[in-house]
């Protein structure tokens, strides 16, 4: 049985595993603890199976020229023995609807549009946005609360911890 609860302090030394098994670098995992200390990860839940982490998503601020804020998923992981059950679907399911509780009333990701789809999001730039790294149809977004999403707002800027660890 899989529980979805709030980052605890207790589950950083994991999360950081998480993210440093699912990914070929440490960089994802960097970006977790930078946004942390930052206190720019708003929304990070975590997925454990029988008390053990085995999954992460974390949300930041991310902002549109026209000054809109919204919230930017990155990143999301689950370990290797744990994909392909759900696990990935759950966190982003219930972080954005954490997201919208938290008062954000959209949301960006830059991702494979085809598992981002399931959940609305749709290509950014039918929505006259852009984002900074040039990722085309991957830069993807969704309206968490209705009108909120800033149609022809522009170029998104993530959170400053995103370049420095490149």
């Amino acid at each position: 049985m899989v529980a979805i609860h709030t980052e605890r302090p207790d589950d950083v030394a994991a999360i950081y595993a998480v993210h440093a098994a699912s990914f070929p670098t440490d960089l994802e995992a960097r970006l977790v603890d930078l946004l942390r200390a930052a206190g720019r990860m708003p929304v990070s839940l975590v997925a454990e199976v029988d008390g053990t982490v085995v999954g992460h998503i974390a949300f930041s601020p991310v902002t549109a020229v026209s000054g809109a804020v919204g919230a930017g998923l990155a990143p999301v992981a689950v370990v290797g023995p744990h994909r392909r059950q759900g696990i990935a679907a759950r966190l982003v399911q219930e972080g954005l609807e954490a997201c919208r509780v938290a008062g954000f009333g959209w949301a960006a990701v830059i991702g494979e549009p085809a598992f981002y789809a399931r959940f609305g999001f749709r290509p950014a730039s039918e929505f006259g946005l852009a984002d900074e790294y040039g990722a085309g149809p991957a830069f993807q977004a969704v309206e968490l609360v209705p009108g909120a999403l800033p149609v022809g707002g522009g170029l998104v800027r993530y959170a400053p911890e995103f370049a420095a660890v490149g």
